[in-house]
């Protein structure tokens, strides 16, 4: 199945000496909606070395191994591109409760998968005398620094009912971290049913989105999306030009990795810009809130995916610098190798 390895885990959490940095829940499905909105066809390619294959998503029994650029499943890695020192570097998965999400399979086949070894592979820089100076002189001063970086938060509503307006107040967020972005996404009797494909998601007849931050709504226009006789184009030019605005690109050349007809296929999916907010209204906290509509009832089974994408600052209280030695774009950030052969449920910690 499409993102295979990511569907193997229900929460990663990255800690730098014993302090969370970054968190991922519902791995599997927030690795999807990321993945389907940043992706281009050249890093698709080369991801399937990871099982992201969305022309052939289906292989049969046998051994897997895996290389799963950790940047897929945690922003953290994606987004910070500074070298960290003086630190005790801690990565925690928690197994998923079983497998049926990760493969596909009849009912009389019930899908077990062997997690027999996971490496965790990260890059080390070598610094010359001038910087190595630099670094020991920061340490002996005491500086605590913070890091910034984008995050995404995953949140659903579970069993929606079976009305053709819908009201979902997802979350109140601070000023720091209030939606940038927003990936909304229906699904209908996937979680947990080996006979069907967890990382596609259902258009269920949705006619129009709104994202609500306190009074301030986005997109301004309705949508007015009838499936049925082919009116989506608003839909899909929002999803192609996620990229551009998210990446701060001058010009995406690459494009999108979902073709229209793969965009109905896979998704559909809704990617709300909310990035360009007045910044001069200052609120104690922000009440996001999604109204959605649907031309018929929607589908018992039906879940509500809302990924949000925000700005993020921790604060650790450790030794740890931040200087202008960057790993290169090119470069992921760690990288999880894992070669598939038990079902746990246990946590699985990897330090460095």
């Amino acid at each position: 199945m499409n993102n295979c390895a990511a569907f193997l885990f229900d929460e990663i959490r990255y800690e730098l000496n014993g302090v969370e940095i970054d968190r991922s829940r519902n791995v599997g499905v927030t690795s999807t909606l990321k993945s389907y909105a940043s992706l281009t066809h050249a890093h698709a390619n080369i991801l399937q070395n990871a099982e992201w294959k969305l022309a052939n998503n289906t292989s049969g029994p046998g051994d897997f191994n895996l290389c799963v650029p950790l940047g897929t499943l945690l922003c953290f890695c994606e987004d910070y591109r500074r070298v960290v020192i003086n630190t005790r570097h801690e990565l925690v998965l928690i197994r998923a409760r079983n497998d049926n999400c990760v493969v596909l399979s009849s009912d009389r086949h019930v899908p077990k998968i062997d997690l027999h070894k996971v490496q965790w592979r990260m890059p080390h820089v070598y610094l010359n005398e001038i910087n190595k100076l630099r670094l020991l002189r920061t340490l002996e001063s005491g500086q605590f620094l913070s890091m910034a970086f984008h995050s995404w938060d995953m949140y659903e509503f579970l069993l929606l009912q079976s009305t053709t307006a819908h009201t979902w107040a997802v979350k109140a967020a601070t000023q720091l971290e209030k939606p940038r972005y927003v990936i909304f996404a229906l699904q209908t009797d996937r979680r947990n049913v080996v006979t069907k494909d967890a990382s596609l998601f259902d258009e269920c007849d949705l006619s129009n989105v709104k994202l609500f931050l306190n009074s301030e709504f986005y997109p301004y226009d309705d949508m007015h999306l009838d499936f049925t006789k082919n009116r989506y184009a608003v839909l899909y030019n929002m999803y192609a030009r996620f990229r551009r605005a998210y990446y701060a690109l001058d010009r995406d050349d690459d494009g999108a990795v979902l073709t229209m007809s793969k965009f109905l296929h896979c998704g559909p999916l809704v990617v709300i810009d909310c990035s360009r907010q007045n910044e001069a209204v200052k609120s104690a906290t922000v009440d996001v809130r999604i109204e959605f509509d649907c031309r018929r009832n929607v589908p018992p089974e039906t879940t509500a995916s809302c990924l949000i994408l925000h700005d993020r600052v921790v604060e650790t209280g450790y030794k740890y610098l931040e200087i202008g030695i960057g790993i290169p774009p090119t470069a992921d950030a760690a990288a999880v190798n894992i070669v598939l052969g038990d079902t746990t449920g246990k946590e699985i910690m990897l330090s460095t």
